[in-house]
């Protein structure tokens, strides 16, 4: 390694797998530093980001919650199978936690541990922060990459209830029930940076957002869809909101189901309730009201898995219309592809062009189907680096 020109090396390193690498850094000192420098880190990274995504498995409902899962998925040529091929992947020591985000191979973790709340953990090099404590109420949490410092923040916007909840009922035949319900909130926004000991409060916010199952992170900025259907960025270099232009679907009766990223683009799923087909409109030009376009449209799809629940319900139940609620959009694949997720258990890879779909099959026994699922491309990246 000390006979080759260092562009050569880090050509040659950047391209090893990550397991490769960390194990590499073992061999001597030398190496250990060479695996660590800031130049190679950004190249392999670089190089993780072309390939497909992998993905975080996280247990939810089960009794060994505090679980991870690294996977990836792998196709077999000779009967077109596509598997998610999951290891288990060591993790702090942490009673019981919450899979929030991934932003450049790190993973923001929400504890429910006596000593701390929040920590950051790298699963491949296994190095990991505990985050200050919290004085303020526990809200929505965004996890990103300031590009102008080069620092890491955390956000939380975070609720907290300044009047009493009030029902208002009428009689049914069994009793009372509750038909209606009022209550005022105060909206805060917290803001730390990793590398501080303290919170910041940057004030009040007049809008509430949705809690999304995937974080968006596009251009240096978070983003939220609020409840009044308003898509809201945050820029981590100003740390101020600001009002991301719609699609134009808004003016009709659809309304935004999630907000995703694909392939770097902030993209908007969308649906109605009279029509069972699920929109996803991307724009291709970042903050550019008129570079929406509609560039995927997925049917009605019920995973193998899923179909059992639906033997006994007619088209007309409305649980079975309801359905394209459960899915989740995940990432659009190098081939074309788009990873879906449904109901938290299904993996399912739809075709847009055939609109056929496969579904993904996870051989691992231990791992039970109710999943959160985080997109997650993995790197050396640590805090310092």
């Amino acid at each position: 390694m000390d006979r080759l020109p260092q562009e050569v090396a880090l050509e040659i390193l950047s391209r090893l797998p990550l397991l490769s690498l960390v194990q590499s850094k073992s061999v001597c000192r030398a190496w250990r530093t060479f695996i660590q420098d800031q130049l190679l880190v950004n190249k392999h990274f670089k190089h993780m980001v072309e390939n497909d995504p992998s993905f975080i498995l996280q247990i939810m409902g089960h009794c060994i919650q505090n679980q991870l899962y690294f996977g990836d998925l792998s196709s077999d040529p000779n009967d077109e199978n596509v598997m998610m091929i999951a290891k288990k992947l060591t993790i702090p020591a942490l009673l019981s936690f919450h899979l929030v985000s991934s932003c450049n191979g790190l993973l923001l973790l929400s504890a429910t541990h006596p000593s701390f709340e929040l920590c950051i953990y790298n699963p491949f090099t296994r190095d990991y922060v505990e985050l200050p404590k919290r004085s303020h109420h526990a809200g929505v949490l965004g996890f990103g990459f300031d590009p102008t410092t080069k620092k890491y923040k955390v956000v939380e916007i975070s609720y907290k209830r300044t009047t009493h909840l009030y029902f208002r009922r009428r009689v049914v035949r069994f009793g009372m029930r509750p038909t209606s319900q009022t209550a005022a909130y105060s909206v805060e926004v917290h803001i730390l940076t990793v590398s501080s000991n303290t919170w910041r409060n940057l004030g009040s916010f007049p809008f509430r957002f949705v809690l999304q199952k995937s974080q968006v992170l596009v251009n240096g900025k978070l983003h939220w869809r609020a409840t009044t259907n308003l898509i809201m960025s945050f820029d981590l270099a100003t740390e101020q909101f600001k009002e991301v232009p719609r699609p134009d679907f808004i003016a009709s009766n659809r309304r935004i189901h999630e907000l995703v990223v694909l392939r770097g683009c902030l993209s908007a799923v969308s649906f109605n309730d009279d029509d069972e087909e699920l929109e996803i409109w991307v724009m291709k030009e970042y903050d550019v009201k008129e570079s929406w376009v509609k560039q995927f449209s997925i049917g009605a799809y019920v995973p193998k898995i899923l179909q059992p629940n639906y033997q006994c319900h007619s088209s007309n139940d409305p649980r079975f219309h309801s359905r394209k609620k459960w899915i989740q959009v995940l990432c659009l694949l190098k081939n074309g592809g788009l990873l879906l997720q449904y109901r938290n258990k299904a993996l399912v890879v739809y075709d847009p062009h055939c609109r056929t779909f496969q579904d993904v099959q996870v051989p691992c026994e231990e791992i039970p189907r109710c999943l959160r699922t985080v997109v997650h491309v993995a790197s050396l990246n640590w805090i310092g680096t």
